[in-house]
């Protein structure tokens, strides 16, 4: 919402999950009581600048502010987070507690690189704010179930303030165009936002207007249709004044300056160049094909299918799509089948009690097209845990053509996608941190993209065997993806193919829809470029560190006793946790 990006930005997007009973969690241990009054210093900045992903994450006493857009935060804000900085390195100084010590050295990291990439985005870019987007993240992360009702009451204050209604403030509308304007008449070079990200935001505006409004009638909330009655003029002013003047400045090459591009890898975990990712990527993507071709012959013999090749074998096996009404149940079927063979197999610790699946809103499908895990509250927790949100298209685009995606409603691709988004992948992920009890500085603030989806990428890899050949070649077709993306993300960003080049490889190549193609090859030049990168690159991390431990053990090595020290460990970086691995998990099982 502010100038401020941190990190734990791409945890911030709302949060949505049904009530849930909770075991106790893990008493605080006093490490991370200690650890997590460090974690501190740096939380009072984002609540300080960015109230509104405080109280996403958790953080009590800042549910009826909002982010101060009335004047330019930048440098009050790098003055902070230097303060803190500052502060963070005097305690290393003199800390003993090798836990604490490295959880300083996170907080320090991620201080150092939210004044590096603030920095840079100030030098190249003009600050476009997609002010709808951001206003129904608000609405849909405080009318979330599993808020208490007296909290969910308190988006009328905010929503008040937004409109400009209350006493004291102006519509944020206004205020984001100020700021807008104030930017090009200090630096007229700046870069206007992508041409097709401005305009995939003005097409869907209506979309998550209507979303906002859905979710505000159908809450108790009581009062606040004024509020919204006011912003949903001031939106539509927006847009329009977003199409005549911020339209005609937005690039038409979607390519970002290499120094932000680069900015934008480390903030999501990947610590090596482009050119080296790709060069690890294409020859993975080889091999998994490869696997891929023996997988459809066998399938297409089994089922006497023509044509073996895995592409023509992935088309029929996804005639097979489910009916709306029972796309739920087999989902739900199939988590109850993954629990059975993790339990089986030994493969990692699963709670007893239930994980939450749910279908995304047309407002969802809009906000983030891709299926995905919804985290819970990282502070405070108080008995939530995570959801499996799986969406269902985009929204029509410019030219009032409806993409529908047909890559997750069929039988063979449950298998895999709830592998990854609940368990033994996201799901179990997040809720393993809660009960370990793990500090706010690994949950929270060494939380980047390398680190959380590379766990969900093994979790595939560990359930592939015990699935049926049509669910392993999906789960094949899963990691040719994260593969693909990551040799297209650096490359069309690069300017080594089109983004219609990108298109057209995934679909012809890895097999997805139109649909699913569209919104990748969106994720890569303007919703995120460099993040998708990150499921390949953690993946290959975490193998990485686990065939060393095997190496070191051998005959003593334990799977599940890995797997649950690998959780136990928080969001720490991959060289962080392969030290951990070595250090305490290798030496315990000797």
């Amino acid at each position: 919402m502010s100038n401020t990006n941190w990190k734990l930005r791409s945890l911030i997007g709302g949060l949505g999950f049904a009530v849930l009973a909770m075991p106790a969690l893990a008493a605080e241990q006093a490490w991370v009581t200690k650890s997590n009054g460090n974690a501190k210093l740096l939380l009072n900045v984002v609540a300080k600048y960015s109230p509104e992903s405080a109280t996403e994450l958790g953080v009590d006493g800042f549910d009826e502010q909002i982010t101060d857009m009335s004047r330019d935060l930048f440098d009050a804000t790098n003055k902070d987070v230097r303060a803190v900085i500052a502060q963070l390195q005097q305690r290393l100084k003199s800390e003993t507690d090798p836990k604490v010590r490295q959880d300083l050295e996170i907080l320090i990291k991620a201080g150092q690189d939210q004044l590096r990439s603030a920095a840079l985005k100030r030098k190249y870019l003009m600050p476009y704010v997609d002010v709808g987007q951001l206003l129904f993240g608000v609405v849909r992360a405080t009318l979330d179930p599993r808020i208490p009702k007296e909290r969910q009451q308190l988006i009328v204050a905010r929503l008040e303030k937004y409109a400009g209604l209350t006493k004291g403030y102006r519509p944020i509308t206004e205020l984001a165009n100020e700021r807008l304007q104030e930017r090009l008449k200090a630096n007229r070079n700046l870069l206007g936002p992508y041409k097709g990200e401005v305009e995939q935001a003005l097409n869907d505006g209506p979309t998550l207007l209507k979303g906002m409004k859905d979710l505000l009638a159908k809450s108790d909330v009581k009062g606040w249709e004024p509020a919204y009655a006011a912003l949903e003029k001031q939106l539509t002013a927006y847009d329009a004044q977003v199409r005549a003047q911020v339209l005609p400045k937005a690039r038409a090459d979607h390519r970002l300056p290499a120094e932000l591009y680069a900015d934008n890898l480390h903030q999501f975990g990947v610590d090596i160049a482009p050119q080296e990712l790709v060069a690890k990527a294409l020859t993975s993507f080889a091999e998994i094909r490869n696997q891929m071709n023996i997988t459809a012959g066998l399938i297409a013999r089994e089922r006497k299918l023509p044509n073996p090749d895995y592409r023509a074998v992935m088309k029929e096996l996804k005639k097979q799509q489910i009916p709306a009404d029972q796309v739920m149940p087999l989902y739900a079927e199939r988590l109850g089948q993954i629990e059975a063979a993790v339990r089986q197999q030994g493969i990692v610790s699963l709670p007893s009690r239930k994980a939450v699946i749910r279908l995304a809103t047309p407002a969802e499908n809009a906000r983030q097209p891709a299926p995905h895990m919804n985290p819970p509250r990282l502070i405070g927790n108080t008995g939530e845990y995570g959801e499996f949100v799986l969406t269902t298209g985009m929204p029509p685009d410019a030219s009032g053509k409806s993409l529908v995606f047909d890559d997750f409603t069929h039988q063979a691709a449950s298998w895999t996608l709830t592998a990854h988004e609940a368990r033994p992948g996201h799901e179990l992920q997040f809720a393993k941190m809660l009960e370990a009890g793990v500090s706010t500085a690994r949950a929270v603030f060494a939380f980047n993209s390398v680190n959380v989806e590379g766990w969900a990428l093994y979790a595939e890899a560990e359930m592939q065997p015990y699935e049926p050949l049509d669910g392993q070649l999906f789960a094949l077709q899963a990691r040719l993806q994260r593969a693909a993306r990551a040799f297209l993300d650096p490359m069309v960003n690069l300017g080594e193919i089109t983004p219609e080049g990108v298109k057209s490889f995934l679909m012809d190549e890895v097999g997805l829809s139109e649909g699913m193609a569209t919104q990748e090859m969106q994720r890569y030049i303007f919703r995120s470029p460099g993040q998708a990168t990150s499921y390949f690159y953690g993946y290959q991390r975490l193998m990485e560190t686990r065939q060393a431990a095997e190496v070191a053990l051998r005959q003593k090595f334990n799977r599940q006793a890995f797997n649950d020290f690998v959780l136990a460990q928080g969001l720490v970086p991959p060289a962080l946790l392969r030290k951990a691995v070595m250090q305490e998990f290798v030496p315990a099982q000797r």
